[in-house]
């Protein structure tokens, strides 16, 4: 039995376990398979099926016959174990060719050297005027590591200040907000180290200087979170997530703050005290009466909804506590109340009557969020925006519905939701739509502040242009210079840039007509560069406005209530939602999805709206990290000048942001995410690998999208 046996174990049909053996499943024989090699094997035959016992008891029965017999059947075996081994041999390679074929070729950005000074800790930092990105440093080139962190924590403070005499010309004074009730816990400060660990990875695209984001600090886990209950236990009223890590360094973060007790806070009602106390900042005409003249001298302050996008049973885990307790306490708390923060809760169970009990209304909320979050939250359900939004949306109306989901559906009419909330409250001049699975290492009020005012500084001329670009400043230069590129190859191609309100032809409900002042006050060719600097972006996304006609991206011609037998309207899309929209935006989405039954697909609408009425639209060029070493000429053409429609990476080309850090499905972000709070990824990081290296990450401000899971080593 010995070689038969060894020639059974050659057949991929058979797994031997001890002295067992047992079948694994084959191909079965039908006409898809007339091709394998497996169709005319005689190791599928039903006598190898039943076993060997019928055959070895006839070989028995031969060996008592004549030797011409013997001869026969020593013949017989000797060739059916040539057959054996040759069928097994055509079985092997059958099943390599195959896998061979499945085998997934690798994309050529896979074959780029990774980048590794992402994961340099704390014990390599460097000052920002030493620091040599990985990109342009020289081969083999050493970090130095050194026992402690060579640099102090400081404590990171990107407000004006809200005391200096030049501030208090011009604004209210602010007054000091607090977490709890009893004014016990001041709206805490949260720390970064003042440099950059040796080595580190620069980014891709955008710029910390052009949106006023400090270039030269970094952020580890027990600065940016510890005072949000990171690091100390739940008997003290923290979450105790850092029991298990490493930690050089991190004795002097702690002693930079006061622990506050979370276990019983009421986010919302801090939210609405910190506004009732700076309610002068937003509302001067209230203090008239007492002064009127100082008032009139007094600049309002404008406030913003950030407005976070959860759905009824969404798990908040404690990790997500710490970035919802940051947004919290750095844009609202920390800011005097320039921000309110919301949770806008869909409630995916149409059945459920939230529009007509309160007391459903509460049970609903109280079941699905938790306690501290329930006062800034708002509940909403598609059923209830069939209500606000009943149409008609015709399918006749609709150029092509590629998702095959109805109009109301959170798919396809996310924004519905929006524009319903601002409806609702329109003493905000802008909402930012968020989603849950964006993180950021930085300070959120840095950040949102920093890209709001580089938007209003931008001027209108050619702005949609340079909007539909990724600007890669190791190969464009300044933005001064890429600003020059845009408008060069601008005039070479011959296109016309779009320049005031779009028009096109239309008919049945019509268009709302848009408003007198977004006519530009000049010709193109006139305006230098004047018009729009100062004016608020009616919206900003994080992601190039590209015109969706240009690509093959799947959803772009989701486009109702407009008369399909006309050319489909102008559009631009931004892929992911997350966005800021101005009051008139969202007002202007509302009226024509309510009076013209006008929507597109959620990525699509509000800059097809800004578009078509002339408002003020950027894509804010934030710093993007990738995880290879890209040559720039090849990143550039690949990005910014795909071949055909169907490379850009808006659509099939799209596997190339899978290496970067934020994209819908940027891959990496959620590695290095988790990396970056101590878990292990693919075999690396962790509390032993991060304590025989360079310690703790230290990242600089970076937005990640998406993260889908979150973890710590337990």
């Amino acid at each position: 039995m010995g070689p038969i046996k060894t020639a059974l174990s050659l057949i991929p049909s058979f797994r031997h376990s001890g002295s067992k053996i047992a079948y694994e499943e084959l191909p079965s024989h039908d006409m898809s398979h007339a091709s394998s090699p497996l169709d005319e094997s005689p190791i599928l035959s039903d006598s190898w099926r039943k076993g060997l016992s019928a055959p070895r008891r006839r070989l028995g029965f031969t060996l008592r016959t004549s030797p011409r017999r013997l001869f026969i059947v020593a013949l017989a075996v000797f060739f059916t174990l040539v057959f054996i081994a040759g069928g097994s041999f055509r079985v092997r390679r059958y099943y390599t060719e195959k896998a061979k074929a499945e085998e997934r070729i690798p994309y050529h950005w896979e074959l780029y050297p990774r980048l590794n000074g992402f994961y340099n800790g704390v014990r390599s930092l460097v000052k920002y005027s030493d620091w040599v990105p990985e990109q342009q440093a020289a081969p083999k080139t050493k970090i130095e590591i050194h026992k402690a962190p060579p640099l102090d924590p400081v404590s990171v403070n990107p407000y004006p200040d809200f005391s200096s005499e030049e501030y208090l010309k011009e604004h209210h004074p602010v007054q000091r907000c607090y977490v709890d009730d009893n004014e016990k816990y001041p709206a805490p400060d949260i720390f970064a180290y003042p440099g950059i660990p040796a080595g580190m990875t620069a980014p891709y695209w955008g710029s910390y200087e052009s949106l006023g984001i400090a270039p030269d600090k970094c952020w580890e886990r027990f600065g940016r979170f510890g005072p949000y209950g990171y690091s100390y236990n739940p008997s003290e009223g923290g979450l105790g997530l850092a029991n298990k890590t490493a930690r050089a360094g991190a004795d002097k973060v702690l002693e930079m703050f006061t622990k506050v007790d979370y276990r019983n806070v009421n986010w919302g009602k801090a939210q609405k005290t910190c506004f009732e106390k700076n309610k002068k900042r937003f509302e001067p005409e209230e203090a008239a009466g007492n002064d009127e003249g100082a008032t009139g001298q007094k600049k309002t302050v404008k406030r913003s909804a950030y407005v976070l996008r959860t759905w009824t049973g969404y798990k908040y885990s404690d990790i997500q506590l710490l970035s919802l307790r940051a947004m919290i306490n750095e844009l609202s708390l920390k800011s005097g109340g320039e921000y309110d923060v919301h949770l806008l809760v869909h409630v995916k169970d149409d059945k459920i009557p939230i529009w007509s009990s309160e007391e459903v209304y509460n049970q609903t909320l109280r079941e699905n969020v938790p306690e501290e979050f329930w006062d800034m939250t708002t509940l909403w359900s598609e059923q209830l925006m069939r209500l606000y939004y009943p149409g008609p949306f015709r399918d006749e109306d609709n150029v092509e519905n590629h998702s095959k989901s109805d109009i109301h559906g959170v798919y396809r009419s996310a924004h519905f939701a929006l524009q319903w909330f601002a409806q609702q409250h329109q003493e905000y001049e802008s909402f930012w739509n968020w989603e849950m699975d964006l993180r950021y290492t930085g300070h959120y009020y840095e950040f949102h502040n920093g890209v709001s005012n580089w938007a209003a500084e931008q001027p209108r001329k050619l702005l949609w242009e340079r909007s539909s670009r990724f600007w890669i400043p190791g190969i464009h230069g300044s933005w001064a210079k890429f600003s020059q590129l845009v408008e060069r190859e601008t005039v070479e191609r011959n296109e016309k840039p779009v320049w005031g309100p779009v028009e096109f032809p239309t008919s049945g409900l019509g268009r709302i007509s848009p408003p007198n002042e977004t006519t530009p006050p000049t010709t193109m060719e006139e305006d230098d560069y004047q018009w729009g600097v100062g004016e608020d972006a009616d919206l900003i996304v994080f992601d190039p406005l590209f015109d969706p006609a240009k690509t093959n991206w799947v959803f772009r011609n989701d486009v109702t209530g407009y008369n399909t037998s006309l050319e489909t309207p102008p559009r631009r899309a931004a892929i992911i939602t997350v966005a800021r929209l101005s009051k008139r935006l969202l007002n202007t989405m509302h009226e024509e999805t309510y009076r013209t039954h006008h929507t597109m697909f959620p990525e699509m609408w509000p800059p097809s709206v800004a578009l078509h009425h002339g408002y003020k639209a950027v894509y804010a060029p934030h710093p993007v990290y990738f995880d290879r070493k890209w040559p720039l000429d090849v990143m550039d053409k690949i990005f910014n000048y795909p071949s055909a429609p169907q490379e850009s990476p808006f659509a099939w080309g799209e596997h190339n942001m899978q290496g970067g850090s934020f994209y819908y499905n940027a891959g990496f972000s959620g590695a290095l995410w988790r990396r970056w709070l101590g878990a292990k990824e693919n075999g690396e990081g962790g509390k032993k690998m991060e304590k025989s290296g360079s310690d703790r990450m230290c990242l600089r401000g970076m937005l990640y999208h998406p993260i889908k899971t979150e973890s710590i080593e337990n």
